[in-house]
């Protein structure tokens, strides 16, 4: 088991994940940034007309793993 960290990016910037979470395949991170990325989207989107954060996965030595990005656009029709 290897531990990989979840770094957060929105329009505020970076948050770097500090802990990280033991992962134990490429399947298992790929659920997390999907989780993360859901949840993010529930809490900063809604009353806003759009918006985008990504969320950028690291290894134990720093290394970049995977990124998932998630755009939002909302357009109210007349």
């Amino acid at each position: 088991m290897a531990r990989y960290f979840f770094d957060l990016i929105n329009g505020a910037g970076t948050n770097r994940d500090l802990e990280g979470q033991d992962m134990t395949s490429p399947e298992e991170i790929s659920r997390e940034v999907s989780r993360i990325l859901a949840d993010i989207a529930q809490e900063e989107f809604p009353g806003r007309d759009g918006g985008m954060i990504s969320v950028e996965v690291r290894d134990e030595q720093g290394r970049p793993v995977l990124a998932g990005h998630l755009s939002f656009r909302t357009h109210w029709y007349p």
